[in-house]
């Protein structure tokens, strides 16, 4: 089975160590200032050239209220008319975007992220989609996979019948905790009955895929409480699980300093919290995909996992990773080809940068043939738990085991440990070293050797 796990603590206390999430190769944290609005400018036309089909990520920065435990990019503000200013640049950003590129590129995934995506009004949601639809080739028949994040205390029946009359069909909801201590401690006061009714909503109006966001590690939370949380979800019966590591990096992200460190569980109750939800989970016919989440067995991320054909990139698992992906918003990503991208961070710079008629592209990376190559050995791991030597040798024309001889003594420690199966012929993750693929895919990472793994979150 490919969902097996075998909970290990001896392992987990072994390999738990700080690392990326590995949503791209390399990480955003080697993006540097030498690429820019020319190098974005070239892989357009690249993408233009060989028709690629597309996936769009758009960033709404905006929250009404301010959740400790985040570490987004945000801007918490109860005006909302700030979304106005806003707006009109991102309009502008999708026009300079989709004037270099092809109308035959079909638009197969959609995502709206945040931020809180239902803090724009009726009128906005619609005025932003149209300007999408004028300037890309948004498919009109349901086929795509079209996505928003949803902050239930922020959407009610007729923000959900807007969502579907506008094209979306996938609904992502921040839950992370139904304990009113714990939600008390993270200043997000949200009740089952707000979710269940988001929830209901979707599928009355055929919402094709539900994923809820739970965090585990909060403030005030315990075992006991949040399997109690975990148990009512399981009750909703989502498509999709989240369940998210609590990294408290206070230093990092201001917020998190209002939080008492005082509340926070030790390393002991979150081992216990993970190994209790995954046993509640899989109880419940749920399948670990890898990296956190969970997924029903008729759900397309398991079904690829299958096949094989799963993949992961900013845009989480996806199967979409055949796509260009193109970020729109505040500090948001693109990959297109081998180029990694992002917008300026800043509000106000990305703003006054497009006002004055310029792209808001600040940092990026282009993929050189190690990149490529360790890329495609970690893709494997991440989304497959195995490895084939003869595919990444085919493909990139190397000898596996001599290319990548000095990591020799490393895996076969792991092998030795149990957390891998490795031959001469492939690398398997076994089912006790699945929670821990992070730690197997950071010893390919060329950047990880004397990098500052402060920056990253543990594996559990």
């Amino acid at each position: 089975m490919l969902d097996a796990i075998r909970w290990d603590s001896n392992l987990i206390h072994r390999y738990d160590l700080a690392g990326p999430r590995y949503t791209s190769y390399p990480t955003a944290a080697q993006f540097g200032s030498q690429v820019g609005t020319f190098d974005l400018l070239h892989a357009l036309r690249d993408s233009r050239k060989a028709l690629r089909p597309l996936s769009l990520y758009v960033h709404v920065p905006f929250c009404a209220n301010i959740c400790y435990y985040c570490a987004c990019n945000k801007v918490i503000t109860k005006d909302r008319g700030r979304a106005h200013a806003y707006l009109q640049r991102l309009e502008q950003e999708i026009q300079l975007i989709g004037c270099h590129l092809d109308p035959a590129q079909r638009v197969e995934q959609l995502h709206l992220g945040g931020g809180t995506p239902t803090f724009l009004n009726h009128d906005e949601l619609r005025q932003l989609m149209a300007r999408l639809r004028q300037h890309f080739n948004l498919l009109e028949d349901d086929s795509g996979d079209y996505g928003i994040e949803i902050d239930p205390r922020e959407a009610d029946w007729s923000t959900m019948g807007l969502l579907r009359e506008l094209g979306f069909n996938r609904v992502s909801i921040g839950l992370q905790d139904l304990d009113p201590a714990v939600q008390r401690a993270v200043n997000r006061l949200q009740s089952l009955e707000e979710t269940r009714a988001v929830i209901e909503a979707a599928r009355t109006l055929q919402f094709r895929s539900i994923n809820i966001d739970l965090i585990y590690g909060l403030p005030k939370q315990t075992p006991e409480n949040f399997a109690r949380t975990v148990q009512e979800v399981i009750q909703l019966q989502p498509d999709r699980l989240s369940v998210f590591n609590y990294a408290h990096l206070p230093e990092r992200f201001m917020p998190q300093r209002r939080i008492n460190s005082q509340d926070l569980p030790n390393p002991a109750q979150k081992l216990a919290m993970l190994q209790g939800t995954i046993e509640q989970l899989t109880a419940a016919g749920y399948r670990y995909i890898g990296m956190d989440h969970f997924a029903l067995p008729d759900d397309e991320l398991a079904i690829a996992q299958e096949d094989a054909t799963l993949q992961r990139n900013f845009q989480g698992y996806t199967t979409h990773g055949h796509c260009d992906l193109i970020g729109l918003g505040v500090s948001a990503i693109s990959q297109i080809g081998d180029l990694y991208c992002q917008n300026s961070s800043d509000l106000n710079h990305y703003q006054n940068t497009l006002a004055d008629g310029q792209l808001a592209t600040s940092r990026g990376l282009l993929c050189n043939a190690d990149d490529r190559l360790r890329r495609a050995v970690i893709q494997q791991l991440i989304c497959h738990f195995n490895l084939l030597f003869t595919d990444i040798e085919q493909t990139f024309n190397i000898d596996f085991r001599g290319y990548f001889a000095p990591l020799w003594p490393q895996l076969q420690e792991m092998a030795a440990d149990g957390l891998i199966e490795l031959d001469s012929s492939h690398i398997k993750v076994l089912p006790a070293g699945r929670l821990l693929v992070r730690s197997v895919c950071m010893v390919f990472d060329a950047y990880l050797e004397g990098h500052n793994r402060q920056r990253f979150s543990r594996v559990i």
